[in-house]
């Protein structure tokens, strides 16, 4: 068995889709009011599911989950936080060298994490 679905639950699928659309460049491949759907290179899909659609019922705090992004070098990572930061988007981490590279976390509109990366060679 292999996972290839992520399920983010939101309180609004449009601006989610919006903000995951602009922060890594995904377009959905499906969509309807209350769902949306985009695949990454790779095949990983991420689906943004409203709260209020969920069955059954979604019980439970939002913003308790993680999606990390690698990139290349330390460099990137300084880079593209510049670039995400200038964007407006909410940094719940700076750049920091952590034990497995360097790092920095935003923040998506659930407050769920976004961690981009340099892992270590």
């Amino acid at each position: 068995m292999t996972p290839n679905l992520i399920i983010l639950y939101v309180a609004d699928p449009d601006r989610s889709t919006a903000f995951y659309e602009n922060l890594l460049g995904a377009a959905p491949v499906e969509r309807s009011p209350s769902f949306a759907m985009c695949v990454f290179p790779g095949g990983i899909k991420l689906g943004l599911w409203s709260r209020k659609a969920v069955e059954p019922t979604v019980t439970g705090s939002t913003g308790a989950f993680e999606i990390d992004v690698p990139l290349a070098n330390a460099a990137e990572v300084d880079t593209v936080f510049a670039r995400l930061t200038a964007a407006g988007h909410t940094v719940l981490q700076e750049p920091t060298d952590m034990e497995f590279g360097r790092t920095f976390m935003l923040a998506d509109p659930d407050q769920n994490r976004i961690r981009f990366y340099n892992p270590p060679v």
